[in-house]
């Protein structure tokens, strides 16, 4: 079977990460924390998952000119991803992350270069299906889905009025920003819990992840979306394709890092 031609339109970012036992509270300073620089972006992210998931992909996305931009493609170029991405006169996209013994994340994004990825940026070639989330301009995502043969959505970070797709990927509190109902499929992750797959409001399918010690949630969710649309658009079934994403969430909840640490289809399959 030909592997499946992606492209993925969104954010390109460099993530700037600190390790600490524990979060601080708010006018709370917490010492004794390690710092890394890692690739991310959700854009980013779910590019490089479906590339070591084995689709054929092209980035589409922007950097700026500083000494930031090669660290953050560094990862997308190992991954062999195909380079459409654009450099602009704006700083290239930062994501400041806490990450506690535990696991679990705060981050605040800066978009610098990524707010400036214009509709006539995009340009698709001969992908089969089209991937964005929301860390990019509404009008840009709008652009993408118009001229996507296939168009899944991850509808992260949460903003009103994002437009339908086959499948749409989300959390609760995502679900609940739409403020509409939604066509085609939505995914609704729950974290520990796994995910469900709804249609038309509707349970279809339910999965639940399997076991691993958490490290660092942060690309948790780019892999399981990254992995679901890849196992759809290979033509497995959805009780499939939604365990599979929820393995390769599991994987990247168990490693440090964003793009580090993304599964390749090799690691899902021996995880299930």
């Amino acid at each position: 079977m030909a592997a499946p031609k992606l492209a993925v339109v969104g954010s390109i970012n460099l993530d700037l990460v600190v390790r600490a036992e524990r979060l601080p509270r708010a006018g709370e300073t917490v010492s004794g924390a390690r710092f890394v620089r890692v690739a991310g972006g959700k854009g980013a992210n779910q590019a490089v998952a479906a590339a070591r998931l084995g689709a054929d992909v092209a980035m589409v996305g922007c950097v700026g000119r500083d000494e930031f931009a090669d660290p953050a493609l560094a990862e997308l170029r190992e991954a062999g991803v195909e380079e459409r991405w654009l450099v602009k006169d704006a700083p290239t996209g930062i994501a400041l992350i806490t990450v506690d013994a535990e696991g679990e994340t705060t981050i605040v994004v800066v978009s610098g270069a990524n707010a400036e990825l214009r509709p006539e940026d995009v340009t698709l070639g001969d992908a089969d299906a089209v991937l964005c989330q929301q860390e990019i301009p509404a009008e840009t995502v709008a652009w993408a889905a118009e001229l996507a043969p296939r168009f899944f959505l991850n509808a992260a970070p949460a903003r009103v009025g994002a437009p339908e797709a086959e499948l749409t990927v989300v959390n609760r509190l995502e679900l609940a920003a739409l403020g509409h109902a939604r066509g085609g499929l939505v995914a609704l992750t729950l974290g520990a819990e796994g995910a469900v797959l709804l249609e038309d409001g509707k349970e279809v399918a339910r999965a639940t992840p399997p076991e691993v010690e958490a490290v660092d949630g942060t690309a948790a969710g780019d892999a399981f979306t990254a992995c679901l649309v890849v196992s759809l658009l290979e033509g497995r079934s959805r009780d499939e394709a939604l365990r599979r994403a929820c393995a390769a969430g599991a994987v990247a909840a168990s490693r440090f890092g964003a793009q580090t640490s993304l599964p390749t289809a090799e690691e899902v399959e021996v995880l299930l």
